[in-house]
């Protein structure tokens, strides 16, 4: 059993990688439990792990997504079982860009879902969708039926991504799963292009000892999803038997609701006063419109039928984030 990972150097990537070279067994597209023989990693960049690399069943193969299929090879092995398909431009880069977002969210998507159509196995392949595909005028929690009305390149792009796996999986070339992650909170490593990276970067950079920006009102609310509990989200979606899963597509991930305000006063009583005392406030239009259209209220009765969870409250994120990370943590 061979099983891919995109966008594998990335911090939810190499968690999940780290996640499934610890299961003894993985369902393969059929149902059967299989051993993990091979565990291939793609991404631009080298993942940094050491444990990773030290483990002789994970292959890295670096290079853009779509020129490594464009180009052939054996990128997806005849025995691949399982995909986990995290690659993707972020919010920011495709609204700045958009023909980096299409070349990088869409064309490269249809090119691994091609290679994979082409694979005896018929994969099966877990999406990391984003709740960028709502917006509009949305009721005060989303659930299964919500339309999706995306507002946004980034969020069109799921969009149309979600609907070709879905018609992968129709046609039966595949076993497609797309999951909707809400904003992943706290992630680690340095500040990205995507709209909602202040969501991490104002707890982040405060427990580094550095100064944050908040760039909207504290009284707006957003939806979020720990990188420990979006982690289980995925290993549920490929976990999960055809039955289970069910005949829909694509599935929200049930959500932590809360205000920028509560957050910050979360860090406080984490971490204290001159922690928090980092953050500084500074509008900005721009992203305040991008996350201002993304829900606030996520659910979803077939995820936590499947026995997942939105996390318990912001401080217990922010405490699962310094033990995560100690190394990222200056003077408290």
């Amino acid at each position: 059993m061979n099983v891919i990972i995109t966008g594998a150097a990335g911090f939810l990537g190499v968690r999940l990688a780290r996640a499934l070279l610890a299961q003894e067994t993985l369902p393969d597209a059929e149902g059967r439990l299989l051993p993990l023989t091979s565990l291939t990693l793609l991404d631009l960049f080298t993942p940094s792990d050491p444990i990773l690399l030290a483990d002789p069943r994970v292959r890295v193969v670096s290079g853009d997504l779509a020129t490594l299929l464009a180009a052939g090879g054996a990128v997806i092995a005849p025995h691949t079982s399982n995909v986990f398909h995290l690659a993707a431009a972020v919010s920011g880069e495709c609204e700045a860009d958009f023909d980096l977002g299409l070349r990088v969210n869409f064309d490269s998507t249809r090119a691994l879902l091609e290679a994979c159509r082409h694979v005896a196995s018929r994969p099966r392949l877990v999406f990391a969708s984003s709740v960028a595909v709502f917006g509009g005028e949305l009721p005060t929690v989303v659930d299964d039926f919500t339309l999706p009305q995306p507002q946004n390149s980034y969020g069109i792009q799921k969009f149309m991504c979600e609907q070709l796996i879905a018609d992968y999986s129709r046609k039966g070339f595949i076993d497609g799963r797309s999951l909707r992650l809400p904003t992943i909170s706290v992630r680690p490593g340095k500040p990205n292009a995507a709209a909602s990276s202040f969501l991490s970067g104002i707890v982040r950079e405060p427990l580094a000892g550095h100064a944050a920006v908040c760039p909207v009102p504290v009284e707006m609310q957003v939806s979020l999803l720990s990188p420990r509990a979006a982690v289980r989200g995925l290993l549920t979606a490929m976990n999960a038997s055809s039955e289970q899963w069910g005949t829909r597509i694509a599935m929200n991930l049930p959500a932590l609701t809360v205000s920028v305000g509560v957050m910050i006063e979360a860090l406080r009583s984490v971490a204290g006063e001159r922690v928090a005392n980092r953050i500084h406030h500074q509008a900005d239009a721009n992203i305040q419109r991008i996350v201002g259209s993304w829900p606030a209220g996520m659910t979803s009765a077939r995820a936590l039928a499947l026995g997942l969870s939105p996390d318990s409250d912001f401080a217990s994120i922010i405490r699962s984030y310094m033990e995560d990370n100690p190394q990222s943590l200056g003077e408290i």
